[in-house]
């Protein structure tokens, strides 16, 4: 690897483009990194559905007309290994999608062909791809090739400042609009333009975050004491605070089982507190942060974590039974002004595995209505607890099916 990747400390959260089984993010799960990995459902079927069944952390996705659900500046490195995107076509539509998510001063990491091949098509490639980069103002850092297979990657550093997209002789890839959201990520049309960087120290992606762990526990520098229900330091400590009790213990007193659980889901994530929580297991968490709520993505990605923008309304991209615990934080209070909680709690059981547990904290009232719509789909509540309007109930999926 590029020594300056350090990894598990100075790289933490990264993203693998055409993941396949998930093997990449699975072998790195031992340095203390976390790969959010995507593919495909093409003609080798279920990548996906594997990786995550093997523990790894993993959605279907495409990259074709739409941004990622993902806010700009949070991906400490990118990778791509024979992952067949073509980067260089379309005026480099994909590949700025991946400038736009990727850290100032990330890697983008790139195994394929045109990389360590001459085939007339590889070189040609290359070639395109060499003149994209330069003009994105990302630097060739280095190719390296196995010593046995003589397979290649190539190494891209993105630029950290503005001054070489001032400096460049001809304008193409063109600059946003300044008015073009690089946050905005859920149904967006995808552009070929680059964002302008944070030029502020105090704006987010002007520093590269603190080594993993120390990052964790730490608010943001970015992260301001603005009063109002904007993100704040302020709510960030109220939100660690919140969490700083045994959550392991809890849980297991609700009759989880930690033996059998691997996949987990905060499906109302704010701040990353519970992910955080449970930073000892073995254990990874996909953090969801509702598209109608405030945007915290950002600091979960900060603090090391990894997550996705997404609306309850609607389904989650991922393959039925894929988690063994999900968590819901006064998630179906909030969303039942815009939808019925009935196909809600339908798609908690579609991804849930049989034998795992869900977590609901909530009102009461609402508590009470999930607590039937789950025993209607014979689910066993295993615990429920109440103080003054609040409550939290767990239950467990079992293996019911009906008799045919």
């Amino acid at each position: 690897a590029e020594p300056s990747i350090e990894w598990g400390k100075h790289t933490r959260v990264i993203l693998d483009v055409g993941c396949g089984v998930g093997s990449f993010g699975g072998y790195l799960f031992e340095r203390d990194v976390i790969a959010m990995s995507f593919a495909p459902k093409d003609e080798h079927e279920a990548q996906v559905q594997f990786a995550l069944e093997r523990g790894i952390p993993a959605i279907s996705s495409v990259m074709g007309t739409q941004r990622l659900q993902f806010p700009s500046h949070v991906f400490d490195l990118i990778h791509c290994a024979r992952c067949r995107v073509p980067w260089h076509e379309d005026g480099g539509l994909l590949l700025l999608e991946l400038n736009r998510v990727l850290r100032p001063g990330g890697l983008f990491v790139w195994s394929a062909t045109p990389v360590y091949q001459t085939l007339d098509e590889d070189v040609e490639i290359w070639k395109q791809m060499s003149a994209l980069t330069k003009q994105m103002c990302w630097d060739l850092v280095t190719i390296k090739n196995d010593t046995l297979n003589k397979v290649g990657a190539a190494f891209f550093r993105k630029t950290t400042s503005n001054e070489c997209y001032e400096q460049r002789e001809q304008s193409q890839p063109p600059m946003c609009k300044d008015d073009d959201d690089p946050n905005a990520a859920w149904y967006v049309p995808l552009q070929a333009c680059m964002h302008k960087l944070p030029a502020a120290e105090t704006e987010r992606g002007a520093k590269w975050p603190d080594a993993w762990p120390e990052r964790l526990q730490k608010a943001p520098y970015w992260l301001n004491n603005e009063q109002g229900e904007k993100p704040s330091s302020k709510f960030f400590t109220a939100d660690a605070e919140r969490w700083n009790y045994n959550v392991v213990d809890e849980l297991t007193n609700m009759g989880v089982g930690w033996s059998d659980v691997r996949n987990v889901m905060d499906m109302r994530a704010t701040y990353g507190g519970f992910a955080a929580a449970l930073k000892d297991l073995p254990v990874w968490v996909f953090n969801v942060v509702n598209v109608d709520s405030a945007d915290t993505l950002p600091i979960i990605f900060e603090r090391g974590l990894f997550g996705i923008y997404h609306d309850w309304c609607e389904s989650f991209s991922t393959y039925p039974r894929t988690y063994d615990l999900l968590h819901a934080d006064h998630l179906f209070s909030n969303l039942k002004n815009r939808c019925k909680l009935v196909p809600v709690i339908a798609e908690v059981d579609r991804i849930l595995r049989p034998g795992g547990h869900m977590v609901v904290r909530d009102e009461l009232s609402v508590i009470d209505e999930v607590e039937n719509l789950l025993k209607s789909l014979n689910w066993e509540v295993t615990s429920k607890t109440s103080k003054n309007t609040e409550g939290v109930l767990s239950a467990k999926k079992g293996y019911w099916r009906p008799d045919s």
